[in-house]
């Protein structure tokens, strides 16, 4: 910014020491074509040949010097019209090589910022696929081990309902000793069953 400023006021400077350079040629100009016009004028009444001659002479060099002076002015101002857009070109040219080379940066910055988000969103997707199916199979085992546990409640159910009706057969023909032999035996059966199931129960879960 400061050097746009900087750069402006030669620039504004200039423009007024041209304006001030172009009124004194035209003020120039107008001067000689006055001197003409009154060298031409005075010399009518006077009707001399040679007054006439000099007047006429004078006012052909003093128009021509005027026209050269204009001409000059007019050549000089399409020159410094041609710089001033020269110059403009080139610092729109400059200008718009900073901003697409800004443009350029801010899109790859967007584009890397965007890829990185994709992948992100990826990655969570994944663990969230990945958590799901750990979930489901977590849940699957859980069922099983229900499944396993109900059965071995119902065969163990049923155990005892055999022992019961065993227990009542073999009432009525052993003696006490006999009996109780049988509780044990039949204890140590039911506790090793019981062990035995256990085990299954924690290889499952």
């Amino acid at each position: 910014m400061a050097a746009s400023r900087s750069s402006s006021r030669p620039k504004s400077g200039r423009t007024s020491a041209r304006r001030r350079q172009r009124s004194v040629r035209v003020t120039v100009a107008v001067a000689l074509l006055a001197v003409a016009t009154v060298a031409v004028l005075l010399s009518l009444p006077t009707q001399s040949p040679a007054l006439l001659s000099v007047s006429a002479v004078t006012a052909i060099v003093l128009g021509w010097a005027a026209l050269r002076i204009v001409w000059t002015e007019v050549l000089q101002s399409r020159r410094e019209n041609a710089a001033d857009r020269a110059a403009a070109a080139n610092a729109y040219r400059s200008l718009f090589t900073e901003r697409a080379a800004e443009h350029a940066e801010f899109t790859t910055a967007m584009t890397e910022r965007l890829a990185t988000a994709t992948l992100a969103e990826r990655e969570l997707q994944g663990a969230l696929v990945k958590t799901q199916a750990d979930l489901a199979a977590v849940v699957v085992r859980a069922e099983g081990a229900e499944a396993e546990l109900a059965t071995a409640r119902a065969r163990v159910g049923e155990l005892e309902e055999s022992i019961e009706v065993l227990r009542a057969e073999v009432l009525s023909g052993i003696s006490v000793e006999d009996l109780v032999a049988f509780d044990e035996k039949l204890a140590e059966t039911v506790a090793r069953a019981a062990g035995k199931h256990a085990d299954e129960v924690a290889k499952l879960a």
